[in-house]
């Protein structure tokens, strides 16, 4: 048996079945390769969201009196989660109208003197700080 066909076969061992899972649903929407650590993400909020859910159709259940929970509890607890956790997009025709309203309002005129405004030579760093004296003569120094 080759050293790397061992090798690879223990390691897909070594994966637990919720990582293969999600790895097989990411494969199935187009997504050929990813960081492990995206699988690891998605496990991650896919219990806190199931676990979230449970707890809410445990307090469905036990506020209507019964000792376990139903489908039926399953089905609002998921419903009340969708209804505050996640938005839909607004309808495209709202933003139709939206961008109407906005470019009603005409865009500024560009002036004669359009572009970025420089300050004068004398204040800029490449600008000439010193001048230039003379020549008198020639200067003795003792």
């Amino acid at each position: 048996m080759d050293p790397k066909e061992d090798e690879s076969s223990s390691k897909e061992l070594n994966i637990p079945n919720e990582h293969k899972i999600i790895s097989l649903i990411l494969r199935s929407q187009g997504v050929e390769d990813c960081d492990s650590n995206v699988t690891n993400l998605l496990l991650e909020y896919a219990k806190r969201y199931t676990e979230d859910v449970l707890k809410d159709a445990l307090i469905y259940s036990e506020y209507a009196g019964k000792n376990e929970i139903d489908n039926d509890d399953i089905q609002l607890a998921i419903q009340g989660r969708t209804s505050y956790s996640f938005s839909s997009p607004p309808d495209p025709q709202f933003y139709l109208q939206l961008s109407k309203e906005v470019n009603k309002t005409p865009l500024p005129l560009i002036s004669e003197k359009f572009g970025l405004r420089l300050p004068s030579e004398k204040h800029t760093l490449t600008g000439v700080n010193f001048q230039v004296v003379p020549h008198l003569g020639i200067m003795k120094f003792e």
